[in-house]
């Protein structure tokens, strides 16, 4: 289920141009065996929910989160069957431990760029916890992907916070989802990860 939601963050596109750019299957890249759902979004499966809330500002802010919710209710309480799998080692992928344990999800999964996975992940933290129903709820694994956003982003400026994390998690809807240079995908792009390593060590 992992890969799926990760498969949704697209390279970056102009925003105001999504309604004019083609989709892969428009233009024959077929992925996969089963024909797509009425939308061909994650949401078409009954009751997934997606928010985002896009950064995007001055010359180098280009960031964001998207928050995927498998179902409206308390994810703690209400835990859904979930899989973890790798297809690239190279990004930072909180929570997966526990999903690959227990074979379940128990909060919503949430994206964002490299540095501002684990200030997500407490923006997270702090939305489960004062859920209702959760007054006694001790510990919650809280599940937060990477997308590379460091080329068009000034990821050491970390600049998703809490209210940008609720934002989402509150926009959260089901039916079309807004695709492109939005939410976490808004700087993000495709990279190889042997260069992105070359990178990282500078």
């Amino acid at each position: 289920m992992l890969a799926s939601v990760l498969a949704c963050v697209h390279a970056p596109a102009l925003a105001n141009d999504n309604d004019n750019r083609p989709r892969a299957r428009d233009i024959g890249l077929i992925s996969g065996v089963l024909p797509p759902g009425k939308l061909n979004a994650i949401t078409d499966v009954n009751g997934v929910l997606v928010g985002q809330t896009t950064l995007n500002k001055g010359d180098n802010i280009r960031t964001g989160v998207t928050a995927i919710l498998p179902h409206a209710g308390n994810l703690f309480k209400e835990k859904v069957a979930a899989a973890v799998h790798v297809g690239n080692g190279f990004g930072k992928l909180m929570g997966s431990t526990q999903i690959s344990e227990l074979g379940e999800i128990e909060t919503p999964i949430l994206l964002t760029g490299t540095l501002n996975v684990p200030r997500v992940a407490d923006a997270l933290l702090d939305w489960m916890l004062a859920l209702p129903g959760n007054e006694d709820v001790r510990s919650v694994n809280a599940v937060v992907g990477e997308t590379n956003d460091g080329q068009l982003n000034d990821l050491r400026g970390r600049h998703v916070g809490q209210e940008h994390v609720f934002a989402a998690l509150k926009s959260a809807s089901t039916g079309p989802v807004e695709e492109g240079a939005v939410g976490a995908g808004t700087g993000t792009e495709a990279s190889d990860s042997r260069a992105a390593s070359a990178r990282h060590r500078g």
